[in-house]
């Protein structure tokens, strides 16, 4: 919906002018969803949200699932999306979601009301110090004095400005602290502040921005030596890739050059019949191992790998070159093997890259990997873990979130090539367990077809509040979550074994999720073979929202993927 033709001249308070001019001015730069959550300090922000015919409200009702909601609604837009909160723990409540946009280059604009400055450490309520309160981590902050008519209107609005200049050059949060003094609320009669207004002239009617910074997105600068790099043995390697349509333009890439195509589960690309796609696991077959240590070059497009295993052999392998195309302006090279770091987009890479003519493709490294698919397929061929996530990776339709620890694991290394999803998305900046849900849901608001995630149980005990958003679903929305009792990853990890690593590591809870499925209004359903799996899974994609719950022991899945490994490196 279009904003107001003209900005109203009307307004409770002070604070409620330049809540306004702040809302109407990112209105006018492109954001369209607002995620609140309720509180008196920040009642001028709200009810200026509120009032505006332009914005999508997502409201909740839990701070730390707000800024996660926010965060998977920004993943899934591509837009801008602006966060409003009262002020004190309630701003330090977004702390986990700002990491995260902040690793991935998600742009949030974080709206947190706040005391002022008379207010701040004398023992007045719900008063925190909120200023740097997200450290570094903003790739812009500014903390707003009060609202006065002594500053200028235009200083709101050229503040925002700033801020969505910087953001869309280095794409993350943007902080802006509000420090309202009472009243926050209207009195008996709106008061007319035109003549505070009339120094905006033409921005008061127009619908343009104040003073929009012009930048444009740089070309891909033509490397002199990319016929040189492409003439020798390469591989490309495909990491965390957001947009489908860039992730298509890597896979046709490593089809011109005929260089195999290592494509993680983040890349958008990981289902695609051009990706090696049981790389992880193959990874532990010696002759795969051979075949690929002939490799001289290595084109990264993407970074944050899943595979732990592939991770290491790029460590370990020497490279005659290694370059890393990621429009993310981060270093992104955790073991410091970069020799060239180009911040573009593969598209961008691609156009000024021509590579016409292929190569004979590695036909050796696809031969070893189909030759471990039947014993992956064995493995899988029960209801177990590894066999949901297997008959998940088969069946999914829409989008997919996946969690992180055991879940993003598992869908990487026991994925087949065939349709996939539509999307793929993940929280793999920090990597934590905490948020997923309500990430996800914000994920499902982009979209009308069906999304699915799937996470594990503490994952999901982690953010059980957020199920509460669930119900307000514009589609179908399925929950998988795979109940181990614990964190069952460490049963992988070099953890002493006893009862250092079942009391203090794994955290048995004994808890199920029927009654927390009841409680917030959920389909519920608990299958136990992988053909009521695949029945519960369908019937969940038609309509509403289901929770899934695989329930499984404890011990299996490091089992079988043991099992797994010893029968790949004996083969």
């Amino acid at each position: 919906m279009p904003a107001s033709p003209v900005f109203a001249s009307h307004h409770a308070t002070f604070n409620h002018v330049w809540s306004s001019l702040l809302l109407e001015e990112l209105f006018r730069l492109g954001v369209r969803d607002i995620a609140l959550a309720a509180g008196s300090r920040s009642a001028p922000l709200t009810m200026a949200a509120a009032a505006h015919p332009g914005f999508r409200r997502h409201l909740h009702f839990d701070e730390r699932g707000l800024g996660f909601m926010a965060l998977g609604l920004a993943k899934g837009s591509g837009r801008p999306v602006a966060l409003i909160t009262t002020s004190g723990t309630a701003v330090a409540n977004l702390w986990p979601a700002v990491a995260e946009a902040q690793l991935t280059g998600v742009p949030l604009i974080l709206l947190t009301a706040d005391r002022p400055p008379e207010l701040i450490d004398n023992g007045a309520n719900q008063a925190i110090d909120q200023q740097g309160i997200f450290a570094r981590y903003p790739v812009h902050q500014q903390n707003l004095p009060s609202p006065t008519p002594a500053i200028p209107a235009a200083f709101v609005l050229s503040s925002v400005d700033q801020a969505l200049a910087r953001q869309a050059l280095t794409p993350g949060p943007v902080h802006f602290n509000c420090m309202y003094p009472e009243p926050l609320y209207p009195g008996e009669a709106y008061l007319d502040f035109s003549p505070y207004l009339a120094p905006l002239g033409d921005w008061l009617h127009s619908g343009e921005p104040w003073s929009p910074w012009q930048s444009a997105p740089s070309p891909c600068p033509a490397q002199p030596d990319w016929s040189a790099f492409r003439a020798r043995r390469g591989v490309i390697v495909a990491g965390r890739i957001q947009d489908p349509a860039q992730a298509q333009q890597v896979a046709v890439l490593a089809e011109r050059l005929g260089w195999p195509l290592l494509a993680d589960l983040q890349s958008q690309i990981r289902f695609d019949d051009r990706n090696l796609v049981h790389t992880d696991l193959a990874l532990q077959h010696s002759g795969f191992m051979t075949e690929l240590a002939r490799a001289e070059v290595l084109l990264q497009f993407g970074a944050r790998l899943i595979s732990k295993r592939l991770g290491h052999f790029i460590k370990q392998h020497p490279w005659q070159d290694y370059w890393l195309v990621d429009p993310q302006p981060a270093r992104l090279d955790p073991d410091y093997r970069l020799r060239r770091r180009l911040v573009c987009d593969p598209a961008a890479f691609a156009a000024a890259h021509p590579a016409a003519h292929s190569q004979q493709p590695w036909h050796r490294l696809a031969q070893c990997q189909q030759s471990i698919s039947p014993l992956i397929r064995a493995a899988c061929d029960r209801f177990s873990e590894l066999g949901v996530c297997h008959r998940l990776n088969q069946l999914v339709k829409g989008q997919l979130f996946v969690g992180n620890s055991m879940p993003a694991r598992l869908m990487d290394m026991l994925g087949e090539t065939g349709k996939g999803p539509s999307r793929l998305m993940t929280n793999r900046g920090a990597s934590g367990i905490d948020g997923l849900i309500a990430t996800a849901y914000g994920f499902a608001q982009t979209s009308q077809e069906p999304t699915t995630l799937l996470l594990g149980d503490l994952s999901a005990l982690h953010d059980l509040n957020s199920l509460a958003l669930l119900t307000k679903a514009q589609a179908p929305l399925v929950v998988i979550i795979l109940n181990n009792d614990g964190g069952s990853i460490f049963r992988m990890l070099p953890v002493p074994r006893g009862e250092l690593l079942e009391s203090y590591y794994r955290l048995p809870h004994g808890l199920d999720f029927a009654q927390a499925a009841a409680m917030f209004g959920l389909g519920y359903r608990a299958p136990a073979t992988l053909a009521e799996f695949e029945q519960s899974y369908a019937a969940a994609l038609e309509k509403g929202v289901t929770l899934i719950e695989i329930k499984v022991p404890s011990c299996e899945v490091a089992d079988d993927l043991k099992a797994l490994g010893d029968s790949i490196r004996g083969y």
